[in-house]
C-alpha cells in the first residue's frame, strides 16, 4: 500500500461522499495522509492498513437505543472490547444496540464497514451524538475512512478536536471503556 499526502490527484471514479470528505478537510486546512486499498473486511487487511498509515484505525460503531430514537457514533481504539452496558451507564441511555444499515445511510450517508466520524458532515439535523473514548483523544493520530472503506486517512487528534469536530457541529462526549 502506498502512502499519499492529501487527496487523490484524480478523483474520477471516486464516490461523491468521499470527495466531500477531502473537500472538507482541505477547506479546514487539515493535513492528512491516505492509503487506498481493497475493501477492509478482514483483520489482516486492517493491520496492513494500520502499518501503512502509522496510526491505528479507530473502531467506529453506530449505535442506537432500544426505541431507535437516539443515535450515537462511538470512536474507540480497535483493540478495546466493547460492552454496551459500560457506555449506556456513562451516557444515561437505555440499552444500546447496533443501528441498522438504513439508519446509517439516512443519518450519515455511509454503509456498513465505512462508519467514520467524517460521516457526521452528512448529519445536518444533529441527530447523531458523538462519543469518543478517552484513549483516542490521548493519541497523536487517529485513522478513519473517508465515508468509504476503500481508503483510509491518518489525521492528527489535535485537528480532530480543534478543526474537524467544530466544523461538523457535533460536540462530543468523552467516555471510558
Amino acid at each position: 500500500m502506498e502512502l499519499y499526502h492529501g487527496r487523490p490527484i484524480d478523483i474520477s471514479g471516486r464516490e461523491a461522499k468521499e470527495v466531500r470528505v477531502y473537500d472538507l478537510l482541505d477547506s479546514l486546512g487539515v493535513e492528512y495522509e491516505r492509503v487506498d486499498h481493497e475493501a477492509a473486511m478482514t483483520m489482516e487487511i486492517c493491520r496492513e492498513i494500520d502499518a501503512s498509515l502509522g496510526a491505528v484505525i479507530c473502531k467506529n460503531l453506530f449505535l442506537c437505543n432500544r426505541q431507535a430514537t437516539d443515535f450515537y457514533l462511538l470512536m474507540m481504539p480497535d483493540d478495546k472490547p466493547f460492552k454496551t452496558k459500560d457506555i449506556s451507564a456513562q451516557i444515561g441511555s437505555s440499552r444500546l444496540s447496533f443501528a441498522t444499515a438504513e439508519h446509517m445511510e439516512k443519518y450519515l450517508d455511509i454503509t456498513p464497514g465505512s462508519v467514520s466520524v467524517m460521516g457526521l458532515m452528512n448529519d445536518k439535523e444533529g441527530a447523531v451524538r458523538l462519543l469518543i473514548d478517552e484513549d483516542v483523544l490521548n493519541a497523536d493520530y487517529f485513522g478513519c475512512h473517508p465515508c468509504v472503506n476503500t481508503s483510509s486517512l491518518k489525521i492528527s487528534v489535535f485537528d480532530l478536536k480543534d478543526k474537524i469536530i467544530p466544523a461538523l457541529a457535533h460536540p462530543y462526549t468523552v467516555v471510558k471503556l
